[in-house]
This record gives C-alpha cells, structure tokens and sequence, in this order.
C-alpha cells in the first residue's frame, strides 16, 4: 500500500479468465452503472514482447460504483477491469482467443464509491498460452472493459463488456549484436563493425534474422556518456551487418534499430575499442 491510501480491493487474476470475462454476457447486457475511465496502458507506449519472458504492463484506470455499492464493501461484490482484444470481441470474451487480460490490480479508495486502480497487464508468450502465438498478433489491439455486479447470494445481478475508443500496440522484441576489430587499433586505422539483428518469432519461438533493415552504427567516445550516430547499414538476409569506420579515438561500438510499426527497439551491447 502506498502512503496514505487506503487499499480496498485487490484481484489477481492470472490464468483465471473464467472469473471475469470467460462466459461473460454481451456487449448489450445489463448496465451495471459501473464506471471505468481513464484507463492508461503502459503508459501509452507499444508493448514489445519476445519468445519466452513474461511481460506484464503497467495499466491505471479510474473506477465508480453505482449507489448502494462501496468500494470497500463485501469481498466479490463486484468486478471491474480493462482488458486488450483483436478480431471480434464476444469471441474474444468466450473463448479467451486474441485475449490479453489484467494479471492483477489495486484499487485505492478515493471516497466510498470511487478508486483509483493501479496494476498490469499479463502477457506470457508460452505456446500453452496463446496471448502472442501468431506473427500477426504484432498490430493494434482494442481495448474493453468487463463490468459485473453479484448479489449477497454470489449469483450474477447484472453484467456487461464495454468497447473503448483506445487501442494498444503489440509488437515483436529485436536484438541486435555488436562487434568491432582489431582491439587494439592504430589511430587512423580502419575498424571493422560487424552485427546481427535478429526478432522474435512468435509463431516458432525463436529469434530469426531480420533482413533489410536501416540499422545505426553509434559511438560513444571515452569519457563521454552519450551515443552519436556515425553511420548506417542495411541488414542482410539473414540479418547481419558490416561496415567499416576510421579509428579517431578510444571509445565504443554499438547497432541500433529504431523498429517499426511490428517491431520494438533494439540496442546491442557496446563494443569497446583501444585506439593508440
């Protein structure tokens, strides 16, 4: 808990989708008067995921309840969250397929019927998941809300799934490699600065090359702590780069790719040269 707030409600919710959205009822059910508003995913940033690493995004959002109901009232009471979805949203909510959902949150009261929620979003590239198991799943995902209310006996009292205008950006993890020679070089010499940029395949799991790609050569001079862009070259097929800089002093090497609209950003550890 933070300083000063009060905590009210706390749901994890990973690999439970059948408590909230799984067999939930559709767009046009009951309106619960629930509110949730100003929802933030990741800081509205894309979310890159790789081949094996959990990734959990942050989500905020606000919530209200409607009259009779407190924000720190019986446990079960209610459900809110957001959730990310592609393709069609009752398939979506059915079945768990194009589906990405909250891996747990905390709401912290404001007043008796109002919180401000804080959590994430979880996102586990395992085959046995099936959050990112397709390339294309890389594109614009849609954002909805799962709204429920429950009687004092646990049955449902009404329940409905909302559409929001926002959207969030699933992309592809990069890496990049970087490596420069001789180490040592004579000043004025030539070195040479090879590479590879490599992305996440998610349908196979695996890192593949990444060809044709723009890719920056930065170096970072001894005593400094900034990166400048000194060259550029152009991946091959398999992904791998060369080129060749003159040696003007000591310092570091390394490739950097800006991505693209399917792929996040990937900086290659830098490589460090001797010059003498």
């Amino acid at each position: 808990m933070k300083s000063g707030r009060r905590t009210v409600a706390v749901a994890t919710l990973v690999g439970a989708l059948g408590l909230s959205v799984l067999n939930a009822p559709a767009a046009n059910a009951a309106d619960t008067g629930i509110t949730v508003s100003d929802i933030v995913i990741n800081k509205g940033k894309p979310i890159v995921v790789g081949t094996s690493k959990e990734v959990e995004p942050p989500m905020t959002f606000n919530l209200a309840l409607p009259a009779g109901y407190s924000v720190e009232g019986t446990a079960g009471s209610w459900s809110a969250h957001p959730f990310l979805y592609r393709g069609d949203l009752k398939r979506a909510a059915d079945t768990g397929e194009n589906y990405i959902g909250p891996g747990s949150y905390t709401c912290y009261e404001i007043d008796s019927r109002h919180a401000r929620c804080e959590g994430n979003l979880y996102i586990d590239p395992h085959p046995s998941q099936e959050h990112v198991d397709s390339n294309s799943d890389a594109t614009t995902w849609k954002l909805a809300v799962s709204l429920r209310l429950f009687k004092a006996s646990g049955n449902l009292k009404a329940g409905e799934i909302e559409k929001r205008s926002k959207t969030a950006q699933l992309k592809r993890a990069a890496k990049a490699t970087t490596n420069a020679s001789p180490e040592p070089v004579t000043k004025g010499k030539k070195i040479t600065v090879t590479g590879k940029l490599t992305r996440a395949n998610w349908s196979t799991k695996k890192y593949d090359g990444y060809g044709g790609r723009t890719v920056s050569l930065q170096f970072k001079a001894k005593g400094t702590d900034t990166f400048k862009t000194v060259k550029k070259a152009t991946t091959s097929s398999t992904g791998a780069l060369k080129t060749t800089v003159t040696a003007s002093g000591d310092g570091s090497y390394r490739w950097v790719y800006y991505g693209n609209s399917t792929t996040g950003v990937a900086a290659g550890a830098s490589d460090y040269v001797d010059v003498r």
